[in-house]
């Protein structure tokens, strides 16, 4: 099996997929979340890992636009727990550094760190991909945000550890894919769905009232106005529910009040 992931080696994606499938995993490196997601719509890869929230920095919120636009499904979710460290080029004292690069998630999780040390920031597309390129070019001016297993894969000196602003620093990636396996599906307890509204007096309410009648937990809810009809928005949901005919029947029941609606993926939820 062959998976996507957003990044190269060393990355917080390859963490993932070395997590849940082995070290040896057969991964497919693309350096955008558009890329990713189209290698697995054309069945260049049979899944995908992407990051789709995290408890500092809130939703990614176009990677759902991606999944809904490609009409990919959601089969599996996966939380780790993310430690920024600053990596340098054996040798280099932070005095030496000028600059630091990473992905702009990174620079955001790491914020008050930043502030302290006054060095010039500069974004990449993704945080192993800055380490790989210092290790190279052997940069003895520049630091990279990126992970301890990323310092190992490409020989770099852990400088600072754990830099993210707060400590518990955890990040929830979904697995895509083009299928759902229907086995899978009648042991899942969580589903995510998408589902529009008009601007209505109390149209959310109903939503929200049907939800918990089917004694549903709502465990996430993120609104995006949709651009080409003013006044409407998209409204991306996870549920946890007791059981899939609770789910299904709460399902139905949402059609009723939704202009819209668009199940994304049923799964096993990975909080316990």
């Amino acid at each position: 099996m062959l998976v996507s992931i957003q990044g190269i080696k060393g990355s917080y994606h390859h963490d993932v997929a070395c997590a849940l499938y082995g070290e040896d995993v057969n991964i497919l490196e693309c350096l955008s979340f558009d890329k990713m997601a189209e290698s697995v719509f054309e069945s260049k890869a049979q899944i995908g890992i992407m990051a789709i929230e995290n408890s500092i920095a809130g939703s990614i919120i176009p990677n759902y636009a991606i999944i809904d636009k490609l009409n990919l499904k959601i089969v599996g979710e996966y939380y780790i727990n993310i430690n920024h460290n600053l990596l340098v080029y054996k040798g280099v004292k932070i005095s030496d550094v000028e600059k630091i690069s990473s992905h702009p998630m990174a620079f955001l999780q790491c914020k008050d760190y930043l502030k302290q040390i006054d060095k010039i920031l500069i974004e990449d597309v993704d945080t192993a991909q800055v380490a790989k390129l210092i290790s190279e070019q052997k940069l003895k001016n520049h630091a990279a945000i990126a992970s301890e297993n990323a310092a190992k894969i490409y020989g770099l000196k852990i400088l600072e550890k754990n830099i993210q602003s707060v400590n518990y620093n955890q990040t929830r990636f979904v697995i895509i894919s083009k299928k759902v396996d229907q086995k899978t599906k009648q042991l899942a307890n969580k589903a995510s769905i998408k589902f529009v509204l008009s601007h209505r007096n109390g149209s959310l309410a109903k939503v929200l009232n049907i939800i918990a009648d089917y004694d549903i937990n709502l465990t996430k809810i993120q609104s995006i106005p949709i651009v080409e009809s003013p006044w409407k928005y998209s409204f991306f949901v996870d549920l946890t529910f007791p059981s899939l005919k609770n789910y299904k029947n709460c399902f139905n029941d949402l059609m009723s009040v939704s202009d819209d609606i668009k199940e994304f993926g049923v799964y096993n939820n990975f909080k316990k």
